[in-house]
């Protein structure tokens, strides 16, 4: 009977540590996190909504193209 509440103990106090050491662990790591600078994430930035404009573009042009092809078939 001992035993077991000791391991009911000793669990508690090891989830209480592995939370505790998570969450070090974690401000270690993002102490350690090299970010970018403002002008590599506005680069990127642009990048990508240069690239998705360029993408709409390109998706409403095959979309009004099938659509038309699908109008003239079905006349």
């Amino acid at each position: 009977m001992a035993a077991s509440n000791n391991r009911k103990f000793n669990r508690k106090t090891v989830v209480n540590n592995e939370s505790s050491n998570f969450f070090k662990d974690l401000v270690a790591e993002f102490k350690r996190i090299t970010w970018a600078s403002k002008e590599d994430v506005k680069k990127s930035s642009i990048s990508v909504i240069a690239f998705c404009a360029v993408y709409v573009v390109i998706v409403g042009i095959l979309d009004f193209g099938f659509n038309f092809i699908v109008k003239s078939i079905l006349k």
